[in-house]
């Protein structure tokens, strides 16, 4: 996985009066937990760019001084009202300790049932993994260039030897579903269309009780 280095400086005060001074001067306050004891540092809000305001996942190398530290975020606290950041909380990575982390998904390519008038729902543009750090994935991409009506892409066809994904093996991923505009090409796919909606509708009904579970 990609990693983005934040330079930052550790925070001497972590009282409210020093908090409140650090975003006065265009500084976001952060901790670092999962190590020895918690990590204060603070860094400027820009720094937090390319990390914040992308739809993409990353892992962060924090610089403070001599001293670098791995980590992700875990958690941003956003103000109310003018969307500044407020607060960011990391968690420290160990090569031989697993992380939980969410992980884009992308589509690719085009789908026929698509084209011919069907309903594309993209369900779930992120999957929470469990993997050890060097094992983490950029993004899920999905091929979806043979998704005819009625079939879907589930959590099934994802699996992989590097990390655990914690979904249920039927969530639904992405699926085409019929629509009133849609043109069947033959007899055959009209069959499998249906036959597959079917199937379809019935586990995307369960993903949204899977995803429940989760939380």
């Amino acid at each position: 996985m990609k990693s983005i280095t934040i330079k930052g400086s550790e925070r001497e005060s972590v009282g409210k009066k020093a908090t409140k001074a650090l975003r006065n001067a265009g500084k976001v306050p952060c901790v670092v937990y999962g190590g020895e004891k918690p990590l204060h540092f603070s860094a400027d809000e820009l720094a937090f760019r390319n990390l914040v305001y992308t739809p993409n996942a990353h892992t962060v190398v924090i610089e403070m001084g001599g001293t670098k530290v791995d980590a992700i975020m875990q958690d941003i606290q956003f103000h109310p009202v003018t969307d500044k950041i407020l607060h960011i909380d990391f968690y420290q990575l160990f090569a031989d300790k697993e992380v939980t982390m969410n992980i884009p998904v992308r589509l690719q390519g085009n789908s026929p049932g698509v084209r011919n008038g069907g309903r594309l729902l993209f369900r779930k543009r992120k999957l929470v993994i469990k993997a050890l750090p060097d094992k983490l994935p950029d993004f899920f991409d999905i091929d979806i260039s043979k998704l005819k009506i009625g079939q879907n892409i589930s959590v099934a066809s994802l699996l992989n030897d590097d990390f655990a994904i914690l979904h249920p093996d039927s969530t639904v991923v992405v699926q085409v579903k019929t629509a009133r505009t849609a043109i069947a090409t033959d007899d055959e796919e009209e069959e499998e269309g249906a036959e597959g909606e079917e199937g379809a509708a019935a586990e995307g009904a369960e993903a949204p009780a899977a995803e429940g579970a989760e939380s």
